[in-house]
């Protein structure tokens, strides 16, 4: 017994003081066979972590609220739960902005203080676990929760909007479906006014941001799971192609059992080598990641996109 959660303790402790029973420390060590110094500490954890308004009464020898109406904000978890809590605070506390680290930074602490207070871990998950992005795009917390907010109320979204491919701002005014952070990037899937169509917009490239007073209706064609995995990486929409690589025998070891895209196909071939094929929308980020494999990568197909990586590569030679 005396390894129970002490979200138990918490809820059986909770119960005796709203039925009028008066528990005390001596009460929850013998019902849960622990000592009566953690019990104490329960209890005390109740009162000054979770806010619970304990009062302790010298006639009855015991707690109660002191406020009627108070309820315990608590669920039964397991260790393991509260592990993948702590797990998700971590990933929060590394991959968040600002919004993030700093409006959440209270519940951040319930759930560490709990979990590496009671649960039984030979060491702390700061120590243990890590994420790690790059090239990530700084956000202004103005711009963060204002898109989340617009995004959850339904809201317009007024904002200037820098495209580094044309090096030009763009004044947008966008119904904002969904938030969505890609490799460690805040983006925001909204309809564009501007171009009637579906955009992905780089909140760190947002500027002069309103969130207006009208409201939109989300397209009854739009499913946000069939969106994401539509194409290729964070370029969306109508599949324009379908790419094939071939990876050397060498790549190929590393590459065979990876998930490209929900819909890709592979074919080992005699001399080791692997080919790689799945539609993609737009070839500028396929391009970045063939570029990045080297000579280890081959575009076997469509024919346009292969005489693209060609023209790159004269480019790069010439620099050098």
């Amino acid at each position: 017994m005396g390894k129970k959660n002490i979200f138990e303790r918490f809820v059986w402790f909770d119960s005796r003081v709203k039925s009028g029973r008066f528990p005390n420390a001596t009460k929850l060590a013998k019902r849960f066979e622990v000592s009566k110094k953690t019990a104490q500490r329960d209890i005390d954890f109740m009162r000054d972590r979770l806010s619970c308004p304990l009062q302790y009464n010298n006639n009855d020898k015991g707690y109660y609220y002191e406020e009627d109406s108070f309820n315990l904000p608590l669920t039964y978890l397991s260790s393991d739960e509260l592990t993948s809590l702590l797990l998700v605070k971590k990933m929060l506390q590394d991959t968040g902005g600002p919004f993030i680290k700093n409006e959440l930074a209270s519940i951040v602490k319930k759930i560490s203080g709990i979990l590496e207070k009671h649960a039984a871990i030979s060491e702390s998950i700061d120590r243990a676990f890590s994420f790690e992005l790059i090239k990530q795009l700084p956000v202004e917390d103005k711009v963060f929760k204002s898109v989340l907010w617009a995004c959850l109320q339904r809201k317009q979204l007024d904002f200037t909007y820098y495209s580094p491919g044309r090096d030009e701002y763009n004044n947008r005014v966008v119904d904002p479906y969904h938030a969505l952070n890609y490799m460690g990037t805040f983006y925001v899937i909204a309809y564009c006014n501007l171009r009637k169509k579906l955009r992905s917009f780089v909140l760190g490239r947002i500027s002069n941001l309103k969130v207006l007073d009208s409201t939109f209706t989300v397209k009854k064609d739009f499913n946000i799971k069939k969106y994401l995995q539509s194409s290729f990486g964070i370029y969306k929409g109508k599949p324009r192609e379908v790419v094939t690589l071939r990876f050397s025998p060498r790549k190929a070891r590393w590459i065979k059992g990876q998930h490209w895209h929900r819909d890709q196909k592979t074919r080992t071939l005699e001399d080791g080598s692997l080919e790689l094929s799945f539609p993609v929308a737009s070839f500028l980020e396929i391009e970045m990641e063939v570029l990045r494999h080297g000579a280890d990568v081959e575009v076997v197909s469509p024919k346009s996109f292969r005489e693209r990586i060609k023209s790159t590569v004269s480019q790069i030679l010439e620099i050098y």
